[in-house]
C-alpha cells in the first residue's frame, strides 16, 4: 500500500511540475505528419475532434478533397447518411477571432441552414492568402503548428474531376500531449 501510495505521489509531482500540457491533433499520412492546435474557444468541436481521434474514427478514411490554393478536406464517412445523421451534426461556434487563414482547421458542412457542423468532416486551408469568405459561415476549431509543407504536398496530388486524390491519401488521427516548451521547440508559442 506504502509502494502505491509512493508511486501515486511521484506520477501527482510529474504532472504538476508547472507546466501547462495541451492536446494536439495529429494526423498521419504517407506524405508526412500534421500537428494541430485544437481552440479552448470552441469546446464543443475540440471535445468532438478529441474524442472521434481517441475513437480511431478516421483512421480507415482518407482526404477525400484536395484543391490547390483552398483546402484539404478529410473525414468523409461515405455513407448513405451522409451529414444527417444526427450523432454526427454539432452547433456552429463561430468566433471573429477565429479565422480562415493559412492553416486553419475547419469543420466541414453541408448546406443546412443552421450552418450545423459535420463531426466527421474537417479541412484545412491550404490558400495562403486564406478564405475569408468562409468566416462566419463555417467553424474554425484549430490550427497547423506543424505540418504544412505536408498539407501544401497533399492538395498537389493528381485528383480526378471531383477533386478526390487518385491514390488514397489515407489518414491516421490521434491525440498527443505537448508541453509548452516542446510546442516551442516546434516553433509555435500558445
Amino acid at each position: 500500500m506504502k509502494f502505491l501510495l509512493s508511486v501515486a505521489i511521484i506520477v501527482v509531482f510529474l504532472n504538476c511540475n508547472g507546466q501547462k500540457t495541451y492536446e494536439i491533433g495529429e494526423v498521419k499520412t504517407p506524405k508526412g505528419d500534421i500537428l494541430i492546435r485544437l481552440y479552448d474557444e470552441t469546446p464543443n468541436h475540440k471535445k468532438s475532434f478529441i474524442q472521434l481521434a481517441k475513437d480511431g474514427y478516421w483512421d480507415s478514411l482518407s482526404f477525400n478533397r484536395v484543391i490547390p490554393n483552398f483546402v484539404a478536406q478529410g473525414g468523409c464517412p461515405d455513407t448513405p447518411e451522409g451529414f444527417k445523421d444526427p450523432e454526427y451534426l454539432l452547433e456552429p461556434e463561430f468566433n471573429e477571432k477565429l479565422l480562415h487563414e493559412y492553416g486553419a482547421l475547419g469543420a466541414g458542412r453541408d448546406g443546412n441552414p443552421q450552418k450545423l457542423s459535420a463531426r466527421c468532416q474537417f479541412y484545412i486551408v491550404q490558400n495562403k492568402e486564406g478564405e475569408h469568405r468562409l468566416d462566419g459561415d463555417y467553424t474554425v476549431f484549430g490550427k497547423v503548428i506543424k505540418g504544412m509543407d505536408i498539407v501544401d504536398a497533399i492538395v498537389n496530388v493528381k485528383r480526378d474531376s471531383i477533386d478526390q486524390p487518385l491514390e488514397p491519401v489515407t489518414l491516421d488521427v490521434n491525440i498527443i500531449i505537448k508541453t509548452k516548451a516542446e510546442l516551442k521547440a516546434l516553433g509555435y508559442t500558445p
